[in-house]
């Protein structure tokens, strides 16, 4: 019998902690989670970039507009690419081969998938060649494979551990030789707990609805890593080396909660799941550092957002643009307030209204939804004015 961690296994979020700065509802929490400004393009500014796939390299089957010219004009500027996915079902070369269907340059010891994150979690817990039963694809038994581990066909076969990651291959039948180990003591490890999956019908189910069906059926709380648990960007960026991040990704609740965990800065695209309506909302937990409507945000510099006073009024500037929220809504100095269900902004006025939001939330017991919160349709930068 294989020696399994004493106590219930519990989530990586509990295991590893969050860092007292960024704690739901500390003062240091608000304060850090504000926009900063870059002098110099992100690319040049910070050394390694922590890129989501989906919804900021590609979405699904379609490309994704300006994510080539991005991801390899931030590399020409020296900037160093690891792709980090929740996505477990692909091997890295997989996910090159996609990437340069998008014209994007990788190789694949610049991928880091959340089944290459479930095997080093993994190695905390078990011993090298340690027996493990797969409910998931080959991406998931390879990454496994890689670290060292003996990937078994049966519960029968008295695996240590239960590793588990979406795949289209996932049924019935796995997911329950799956239950049969865990009831015999096996550890259940998740590679992610994404509750849904993104495609172009819409949300299918994602891992971690059927991780919570397993989890369900024994009783027992599962491991898990992946986004948005900050060790998937700790474990990627020791693989990768560098000294200063920058998370880039689509998803507030993943991609940015877990680079605020890790304390790396974040850069939101809007080529994905998160809209600005999304990020003007979003709680101190959940907020980018950098804004931009896609990847060429990394070769750009960012103007840094500053509190302004006119005629003894309080407002936040980016740029040229001046807005504020107060209790009677949103207002732009000149333009006057948004009123409507649906607005067109410039990329430096959703900076700004992002920053006025989060003021104006974080004053008002983190709530901004009491007032009208349009949907913005945000021109890229050489359109502002």
């Amino acid at each position: 019998m294989w020696p399994l961690p004493v106590g219930p296994p519990e989530t990586e979020r509990s295991m590893m902690g969050t860092p007292h700065h960024l704690r739901s509802g500390s003062s240091d929490s608000r304060a850090a989670a504000f926009l900063r400004g870059s002098e110099r393009p992100l690319a040049a500014a910070y050394d390694v970039a922590l890129l989501d796939l989906d919804g900021v390299c590609f979405a699904g089957d379609a490309r994704v507009p300006y994510a080539a010219e991005g991801a390899n004009g931030a590399r020409e500027l020296g900037m160093h690419l690891v792709f980090v996915t929740n996505n477990a079902s692909r091997a890295p070369q997989a996910v090159v081969d996609k990437l340069a269907d998008n014209d994007i340059v990788a190789s694949p010891g610049e991928v880091f998938s959340a089944a290459m994150d479930a095997a080093a979690l993994l190695h905390e817990h078990l011993p090298d060649g340690a027996p493990v039963f797969v409910i998931g694809g080959d991406g998931l038994r390879q990454a496994l494979t890689d670290e060292g581990f003996a990937v078994v066909a049966s519960a029968e076969d008295a695996p240590a551990a239960v590793v588990q990651g979406w795949d289209p291959a996932v049924d019935w039948a796995m997911m329950s030789e799956g239950l049969y180990a865990i009831a015999n003591g096996a550890l259940h490890v998740a590679t992610n707990l994404d509750a849904t999956l993104p495609t172009e019908r819409g949300f299918a189910l994602g891992n971690g609805s059927l991780v919570a069906a397993v989890a369900n059926a024994s009783g027992r709380k599962p491991l898990a890593g992946g986004k948005p648990f900050p060790g998937i960007y700790q474990r990627a960026l020791r693989r990768a080396g560098g000294a200063r991040p920058l998370a880039i990704g689509d998803r507030l609740n993943t991609d940015h909660v877990g680079a605020r965990a890790a304390d790396i800065p974040g850069l939101h695209v809007l080529t994905g799941v998160s809209t600005a309506r999304d990020v003007l909302l979003a709680t101190p937990e959940e907020r980018p550092t950098f804004l931009h409507t896609d990847l060429r945000g990394l070769l750009q510099p960012h103007p840094e957002p500053r509190r302004t006073t006119s005629d003894g009024d309080s407002w936040w500037q980016v740029g040229d643009e001046r807005w504020r929220v107060t209790a009677a809504g949103a207002e732009g100095q000149g333009v006057g307030f948004l009123d409507t269900a649906s607005a067109a902004v410039s990329l430096d006025a959703y900076r700004a209204l992002a920053c006025a939001f989060w003021d104006y939330a974080d004053a008002h017991g983190g709530r901004a939804d009491d007032l009208n919160v349009p949907e913005l349709h945000v021109g890229s930068q050489e359109n502002n004015v």
